[in-house]
């Protein structure tokens, strides 16, 4: 079935409206086409979307180029788009608006990034068509104006079914050169077709990406092309591209005279006030060799003053040096020394036999409570020849023969060493009583 209709049906044209429209994750795009009476369902393959100059919806009447096929899951049959245009009238102003809102959406044509021109450029580039009379007229231009510019044309196609593509690579061509100021892209008039160029993506893009300043020079009022939209200044014609490319002489002159007469008269006004300023200050400014006079008056003066002061300091200090000399002759501290040596000297004779009194005192008593403490003490006891019992791991002094057990083994501290022994017998002496008892 699927050769058949390749064999029948090498390639079709279908006409209808779009339903159903739905885009996949992968890119691909299927939808429904139908008129009054019937419908087929179509496909456009990712490979093929990114050639589309307009958005398919619901509801748009387009006209398809493909082929028909089967899709052998569903058995069903279905067309594989490879082109897809808009239909009627408005095909291409629809498709021209679509691209503008998506130039507009990446900021494209937003005012903000256009560039200011060059004011004398020392290189123009143009790319337009070599033989057409926009050429001629803006190289008649800048000739006239300015003979010592350098021009450097890229001859391109400005009609034409390979004519965008041409003028994109233009563009590219020339923005590559270091030594390129400014750029003009144009065309004389002619009708909306003839324009379309000028309306297409990639001479849009070119136009944005340019490294210099571009100059839209598409001659045709009436309607507004992409490229004037994107390129950093619009000119209606390429005669006024060129005019605005470089200005007259006459005007920079009368421009460079108006901004000279500006600055002398700025000049003047600040000479003016400045004068004015130092007349103020004069014045008020005195002469300086009266204010040094004067100053010299006060430092003689004050020189006055200070050995005045210096001298009655002076006497009045010896004056006192003196009484004080007297004074110390009459308290004669010499004696009023020796005196107090004497008395320093008897002082500590003193002291010291009062400290070896009490250190005897404090002496005897210490060795008075040396001999109580020693005849109270375990050990004076213990050299009497007596000894203290503890049964063995208890620290406690045994005091009755019933507080062991026969076999058990006791602990004897002596005065001289201790020693460890086993109980064979015990007598147990209480209430007068005595009792004895052996193992």
């Amino acid at each position: 079935m699927q050769g058949l209709l390749e064999q029948r049906l090498d390639e079709v044209w279908v006409v209808g409206e779009v339903s159903n429209f739905r885009a996949s994750p992968a890119g691909h795009c299927y939808f429904t086409l139908k008129d009054d009476s019937a419908q087929i369902a179509a496909v456009l393959f990712r490979s093929a979307v990114w050639r589309l100059r307009f958005r398919p919806r619901d509801g748009l009447a387009v006209i398809a180029r493909g082929r028909v096929g089967v899709y052998d899951t569903r058995g069903a049959l279905q067309l594989y788009v490879e082109l897809l245009e808009p239909r009627g009238v408005g095909a291409l102003r629809l498709q021209l608006e679509e691209l503008r809102e998506k130039l507009r959406a990446e900021g494209l044509l937003d005012p903000a990034r256009k560039r200011p021109l060059p004011l004398l450029p020392r290189t123009i580039g143009i790319v337009t068509a070599l033989g057409g009379a926009a050429l001629q007229d803006v190289l008649a231009i800048l000739r006239a104006r300015y003979p010592d510019r350098r021009v450097i044309v890229r001859p391109v196609r400005v009609q034409g079914p390979e004519a965008a593509d041409e003028i994109a690579a233009g563009i590219r061509d020339l923005g590559s050169l270091a030594a390129l100021d400014l750029l003009i892209v144009g065309r004389g008039g002619g009708s909306n077709e003839d324009l379309s160029a000028f309306n297409d993506e990639n001479v849009a893009r070119a136009i944005a990406a340019s490294r210099v300043p571009v100059i839209s020079a598409v001659g045709h009022e009436i309607d507004v092309t992409l490229a004037d939209l994107v390129a950093d200044a619009r000119a209606p014609t390429p005669t006024a591209a060129a005019e605005m490319a470089v200005p007259r002489k006459t005007d920079l002159v009368a421009l460079v005279e108006r901004q000279e007469r500006a600055l002398v008269a700025c000049v003047q006004r600040a000479v003016a006030v400045s004068r004015r300023s130092v007349a103020a200050l004069s014045g008020r400014l005195r002469d300086p060799r009266r204010d040094a006079a004067i100053a010299r008056e006060r430092a003689a003066e004050m020189e006055r003053r200070l050995i005045r002061a210096f001298g009655s300091r002076l006497r009045s200090s010896r004056e006192s040096a003196s009484g004080l000399d007297d004074r110390l002759r009459v308290a004669a501290p010499i004696s009023t020394v020796r005196d107090r040596r004497l008395l320093v000297a008897n002082s500590e004779r003193r002291l010291a036999a009062a400290l070896h009194h009490r250190a005897e005192v404090l002496r005897e008593r210490l060795a008075g409570t040396a001999a109580a403490l020693s005849g109270l003490s375990p050990l004076a006891v213990l050299e009497r020849g007596y000894a203290i019992a503890r049964r063995h791991g208890d620290d406690r002094a045994l005091r009755s023969a019933a507080e062991v057990e026969i076999g058990a083994e006791i602990e004897v501290r002596l005065s001289r060493g201790d020693l460890r022994a086993r109980v064979e017998s015990r007598r147990v002496i209480g209430d007068g009583d005595p009792e004895g008892e052996r193992g």
